[in-house]
């Protein structure tokens, strides 16, 4: 394989790390030149930057200001594309890519990816499922697992990655090429990184930048945006699997619900799977995620009875609709990873009507409120409004009522711990603790694990004291 030259790695993140610690193992072999980390202006050095400097690595502390010139730079996700640490590395290296692009170069074979603004993570964990279940080895990678360059050294003959692609991570692709790749979605989410809606979209279509007629791309046309992708797909001629929930769509690939069953066709054969009602993963959202996660594991081979089992075996994720507990009647379900409004419109479709207690709230970042606010409205008897975002949900819930959109009670509590008690205060027997919050959680947490984590257990503390 041909050298990289000197190369660089913006960021210690947990891809910046893995990049890192990847290239050092390739300076032995002199297809690395030099390689040099910028860890950023608030990194310090640690067991893993000692490790690296050990393997020849120069690892740089308190600065965003690249030195030198570079063959290559590798650009930690977390890194805009406007911010000056990445323009820096712009003026100063030949090429700027993300971890999964340089994952792609060293190991390009037998590549499944999934992106879309929501529903990614657990279509990718179902595309490791229904593998598995027809016998294949494969590895979860990106968002959902480990970073792609932890995995290719020790990567086995044959075997699959089903790869979650962020926005983020694809921006810096040029020569991504999976064998299958999915959209799911497109909504208004990281503009702030992206810079405006139409850069956050076009990074996500980035996914289909390189396939061709004998890959397959599963689109949903199911928003507006997706239904412009389907149409470019076509102009290049990939062959294109429309996903459709409610609809069949005409064509000979397909994913769509006939008769309350999941059909999928590929080239026109069509497999009969399973029924909707068979599925242990409830919500609209996750029949589409079922659809697409089903057509990409056909079109790998994977057979349709060994779809069928895996589907029928597959339970929640954590932190994504994820039940966690009951008492008194009353149903608890934590899906801290809604940290966006169409997250939330879709989680509510999971449970019956008019008995949903939600709780929305935690970091603002000033996104649109109406749509979301309308199907709160419609769909729940409460909703609890919690953190720094929480008194701009509670005056767009307020709008919504006023408008007529339904008869909602709203209450306003400072963080999490109050909106639950609060919860619990006017839950009855038959309804369902829903905390959905459409933010991000960096008000009051880490991250939306911990979030998630810490609702579980202030719900298990509240059942063991008979709180409900």
């Amino acid at each position: 394989m041909e050298g990289y030259g000197a190369v660089c790695v913006l960021g210690l993140g947990r891809a910046g790390r893995a990049a890192a610690l990847y290239l050092a193992g390739l300076l032995e072999n002199g297809r690395v030149s030099s390689l040099d980390v910028y860890a950023g202006l608030d990194a310090a050095a640690d067991d893993d930057t000692r490790s690296l400097e050990a393997l020849g690595v120069r690892v740089i502390f308190g600065t965003e200001e690249i030195a030198g010139r570079y063959d290559l730079a590798i650009a930690s996700p977390g890194i805009p594309p406007h911010s000056a640490f990445f323009r820096s590395a712009l003026s100063c290296c030949t090429e700027v890519i993300g971890e999964p692009e340089l994952a792609w170069r060293e190991s390009p074979e037998r590549w499944i990816a999934v992106t879309g603004t929501n529903g990614k993570t657990t279509t990718t964990a179902l595309v490791g499922h229904l593998l598995r279940a027809g016998g294949r080895a494969v590895r979860l990678v990106g968002n959902i697992g480990d970073s792609v360059s932890a995995e290719i050294a020790a990567r086995p003959a044959e075997s699959w990655f089903a790869a979650e692609l962020s926005s983020f991570q694809l921006a810096e692709t040029r020569l991504l090429h999976p064998r299958a790749a999915c959209l799911l979605n497109i909504t208004p989410d990281h503009i702030d990184w992206h810079g405006s809606f139409e850069e956050y979209a076009a990074a996500k279509e980035r996914i289909f930048a390189n396939m061709a007629a004998d890959d397959l791309a599963v689109v949903s046309r199911e928003d507006e945006w997706c239904r412009a992708v389907i149409e470019r797909l076509g102009t290049r001629n990939v062959r294109t699997c429309v996903l459709d929930v409610h609809a069949e769509p005409d064509g000979p690939c397909a994913a769509f619900v006939r008769d309350g069953r999941l059909i999928v066709r590929l080239d026109g054969t069509e497999h009969v799977l399973l029924a909707v009602g068979e599925l242990p993963i409830c919500g609209e959202h996750n029949i589409q995620n079922a659809l697409a996660a089903s057509a990409l594991a056909l079109e790998v081979g994977v057979a349709a009875e060994d779809i069928c089992t895996g589907l029928a075996a597959f339970t929640a994720l954590e932190h994504r609709i994820e039940p966690c507990g009951e008492a008194g009647g009353v149903r608890f379900v934590n899906d801290s990873k809604a940290t966006n409004t169409d997250s939330v419109e879709k989680a509510l479709t999971a449970f019956p009507r008019d008995r949903i207690i939600i709780l929305l709230g935690g970091h603002d970042k000033d996104t649109e409120l109406g749509s979301m606010a309308s199907a709160v409205a419609q769909a729940c008897k409460l909703a609890v409004c919690f953190g720094e975002a929480g008194p701009r949900i509670a005056s767009a819930l307020r709008a919504a009522v006023a408008a007529g959109e339904g008869p909602l009670e709203i209450v306003e509590e400072p963080h999490m711990k109050e909106a639950l008690l609060a919860a619990v205060e006017r839950a009855e027997a038959g309804d369902t603790v829903l905390l959905s919050p459409a933010c991000s959680s960096f008000d009051e947490f880490d991250d939306y694990v911990q979030r998630g984590r810490i609702f579980k257990q202030l719900v298990a503390e509240l059942i063991e004291k008979g709180g409900v």
